[in-house]
């Protein structure tokens, strides 16, 4: 219902009649729902076995079943009353999304509008249930007082929960994981259990529609052998569709180890599949494994489902648990995340066994009494699965985060250290390699400096080395003194002289003249090149 219908009935009565009116158009918004198909093929069928008014019975039965009423079916081959509990799944759907768009619409109303809603509701199921009585599948009382006011008030409560903003789903006086660290987060496991269920739900998924692929000839046989018109297979495939839902919890539960039973006794999982007894060849009855143990193959397949669903829940709790990729600022402990991770565990189990409870139920007396899978087994396997996987998984996250900024950078960072430690195993190059060889040596360039000289006919200069040492300095040569004898003689009439003699002077090298420096004319060496002296 949308916010203008609720807008128009508040207006055409009190605030107490509106809101039980609410309640009351969206049941019979579903019923109404339910029978224009079943009405559609009553019209269709060559050979029908009863007027509009058992059509209609009929849907109203149906939708009492999709809120997991039980029904009761007289038109048997024995003339005995058979039960009939298999809700189909994706039936249920549709009350569940009626009443969350009412109170979706009402903003999170309080408990007394929330009240009227649900009296409105079960006043019109109540109708519907004393409406079956007398066609081909009735009520059974009991199990319709049970289950439609349970699932009603369960809708009704998650819906004003969302309507309300989610609020935080702890008694007063609960810490979480942002100030309370060593403590469990229960938004956090909250999450990891929708993940977990999510995934086990898709993988067993997953399993069915292969086992369909894998025998395509029996499900068409199945259809053939079932309804011989194009009306009577419609309805069966309407009714396989309905039963999708199921057939994914049944394979959760065939992939989490248990299985599910097909009556009689039987079970059909991964590790040992008995003979079921005589069922009749609905479509989707095809997918059951045969009689026998089995094989590597389908072990693996059917283990990678648990797996796959720890995993994820692990990873939202260890990224949850770590806000800030790279830091601790707000980041969970270690025992904190391992806490959460086992509270996401406890809420997938308890999630599994609901639905595996919801999925399965009674198709007939004595053989077929029970169908599908156990819940407290398949709410068990769940339980210990994810987490046996995700609390590990959460701590492998945490520290992942915390130890890196961002997986992207992470794995950059590593490639670049693996690279480097491999660039370092092999071996160094030889002298020669690494250009130490004859073509640069000093000798080569002076030739190859010298021809390019005489190809230029004399314009290029010498070949000078930019950095050519200067030439060490000549020692003094040591002067010998002059030895002592009789002076020469003059003229003659010339006195001797007193003086003595001046002394040599001594031998040195002449200083260089000074000259400009030439500039090399080869290239300055650049950010590639390596100088060599």
């Amino acid at each position: 219902m949308s916010r203008m219908t609720q807008q128009d009935v508040g207006r055409a009565a009190g605030p107490g009649a509106g809101r039980v009116l609410e309640g009351a158009l969206a049941a019979a918004f579903g019923l109404v729902a339910v029978a224009m198909p079943a009405l559609l093929l009553w019209i269709l069928s060559p050979y029908p076995d009863d007027g509009p008014y058992g059509a209609l019975r009929v849907a109203a039965a149906l939708w009492l079943l999709a809120h997991g009423a039980d029904l009761v079916r007289t038109d048997t081959l024995s003339g005995a009353a058979a039960p009939l509990g298999v809700t189909p799944m994706l039936l249920t759907a549709l009350p569940v999304f009626l009443l969350y768009r009412v109170v979706r619409a009402t903003g999170g109303a309080d408990r007394r509008s929330l009240g009227l809603v649900c009296a409105g509701y079960l006043a019109v199921g109540a109708g519907a249930a004393w409406f079956t009585r007398g066609g081909s599948l009735s009520v059974e009382p009991l199990s319709a007082a049970l289950y439609v006011p349970l699932l009603t008030l369960a809708t009704l409560a998650a819906g004003s929960w969302v309507a309300r903003g989610r609020p935080t789903l702890h008694p007063p006086g609960w810490t979480g994981l942002g100030e309370r660290p060593h403590g469990p987060c229960p938004g956090a496991a909250l999450r990891a259990a929708a993940v977990g269920v999510a995934a086990l739900c898709g993988g067993g998924a997953l399993l069915a529609a292969g086992a369909l692929v894998a025998r395509g000839g029996a499900v068409q046989d199945g259809f053939a052998r079932l309804a011989d018109g194009w009306s009577g297979q419609v309805a069966v495939l309407l009714l396989c569709l309905v039963l999708v839902p199921n057939a994914a919890v049944w394979g959760a539960a065939y992939g989490l180890g248990p299985g599910f039973t097909l009556g009689a006794g039987s079970v059909a999982g991964p590790v040992l599949t008995t003979a079921p007894p005589g069922l009749p060849p609905f479509p989707l009855l095809a997918a059951v494994p045969g009689e026998g143990h089995g094989g590597p193959l389908l072990w693996v397949a059917a283990g990678a489902v648990p797996l796959a669903a720890g995993w994820g829940a692990g990873w939202c709790v260890g990224r949850a648990g770590v806000p800030v990729p790279g830091t601790r600022h707000g980041a969970a402990t270690g025992p904190g995340t391992a806490a959460t991770a086992a509270l996401g565990a406890l809420g997938c189990g308890l999630a599994v066994a609901a639905l595996a409870a919801f999925s399965g139920g009674p198709l007939g007396r004595e053989a077929l009494a029970a169908v599908g899978p156990t819940w407290w087994q398949a709410g068990g396997a769940a339980l210990a699965w994810t987490a046996l996987v995700s609390v590990p998984a959460a701590l492998l996250v945490r520290w992942w985060r915390l130890r890196d900024p961002h997986p992207l950078l992470a794995a950059a960072l590593l490639w670049r250290r693996g690279v480097t430690w491999c660039a370092s195993l092999r071996p160094a190059p030889p002298q020669e390699a690494r250009g130490e060889s004859e073509w640069h040596s000093g000798g080569s360039r002076h030739s190859r400096w010298a021809a390019l000289k005489e190809a230029s006919g004399g314009l290029m200069p010498d070949f000078e080395s930019r950095w050519r040492p200067e030439p060490p300095p000549v020692p003094p040569q040591p002067t010998s003194p002059p030895t002592a004898g009789p002076p020469a003689a003059g003229p003659p009439g010339t006195p001797p002289s007193s003086t003595p003699p001046a002394a040599a002077a001594p031998l040195t090298s002449p200083p260089r003249p000074k000259t400009r420096p030439k500039l090399p004319l080869r290239p300055t060496p650049g950010p590639g090149r390596h100088r060599r002296t």
